[in-house]
């Protein structure tokens, strides 16, 4: 807000030239202004930027719950599908808004180009199966192209990965019943988005989910949440989703000790310190939560 306020954009020049010349960004929530005929800066930077793969890891960092032990990864189509914006009305008699209409595009070029990335991710990180989920058993042009050609492209991988695919609300209930039986899940835009806030659910909320906006042009790390004006300058915020997606830049830049070094400082933590903030159901402050991680990386 306080971009706009200065410059009235969101993304003033001088940032996105930034991001140019380094190819990488860490970003916070932004808030996108309602009915003030602002576009959403996050999706502007997925188009300035060409961000085409939505990488969504999960982890259990705090034991516990349902489920022990998750670790997979949700890889989503970042440009495409029902979110590409194609909408509009259609007015009967007297009633301008009467029909609400909206359009899916899905690209075979596009699904090549993420089932390409998902299946090559696996393999650097050492991962051993995908699902491709979708919902070609209803939407047969829309997701059956994605899961036709997502399965071609699979292929070449057949030798080093397990490939699988999945309906979404099968795959929705299957996150919950077992989540252990999923490693890598490949899906559309908007299955993605709410497939990955299901799966931020089973390792503790939000507050744990870090995001990497992944293109040909530029690398974008943030926290999944989005913002939170109501506890804004309280000091109780949760601080490790963008923690985690540091680690995810850290990554990307082949500075894995480091990224690793992170993520273990976290887990200590939350693990054997016992230091939460109340979203996780602690009572510790920010800043002595961050504090908290500044040692461990000082002192390991």
């Amino acid at each position: 807000m306080s971009s706009i306020k200065e410059s009235g954009d969101a993304l003033p020049e001088p940032l996105l030239e930034s991001i140019r010349q380094t190819k990488l960004a860490l970003k916070g929530p932004l808030t996108t202004p309602v009915g003030s005929g602002f576009r959403s800066a996050t999706v502007r930077m997925r188009e300035e930027f060409h961000l085409y793969a939505n990488v969504r890891p999960a982890r259990t960092y705090i034991p516990g719950g349902r489920f022990e032990d998750i670790d997979l990864v949700l890889i989503r189509e970042n440009t495409e599908g029902l979110y590409v914006g194609v909408e509009h009305y259609i007015p009967i008699d007297d009633d301008p808004r009467a029909v609400a209409e909206a359009l899916g595009i899905i690209t075979r070029s596009g699904c090549r180009r993420i089932a390409e990335f998902t299946f090559d991710y696996a393999i650097r990180n050492n991962r051993k199966k995908v699902t491709i989920v979708h919902k070609a058993n209803i939407l047969k042009a829309l997701t059956g192209l994605f899961l036709e050609t997502a399965l071609d492209v699979g292929k070449a991988y057949e030798t080093q990965l397990e490939i699988e695919d999945r309906i979404v609300d099968n795959c929705a209930m299957q996150l919950v019943l077992n989540p252990s039986q999923f490693d890598v899940i490949m899906t559309t835009n908007m299955f993605g988005d709410i497939l990955s806030d299901e799966i931020a659910g089973l390792v503790g909320g939000l507050g744990l989910a870090p995001g990497g906006n992944i293109g040909k042009d530029a690398a974008i790390f943030e926290a999944v949440h989005g913002t939170a004006p109501d506890i804004a300058g309280k000091g109780i915020a949760n601080p490790t989703a963008l923690m985690l997606a540091a680690a995810m830049l850290l990554d990307h830049t082949k500075q894995h000790d480091l990224a690793n070094k992170l993520r273990n400082a976290i887990s200590t933590v939350l693990q054997k310190d016992n230091i939460r903030t109340s979203d996780l159901g602690g009572k510790a402050s920010t800043r002595k939560y961050t504090d908290a991680i500044i040692k461990h990386l000082t002192t390991s």
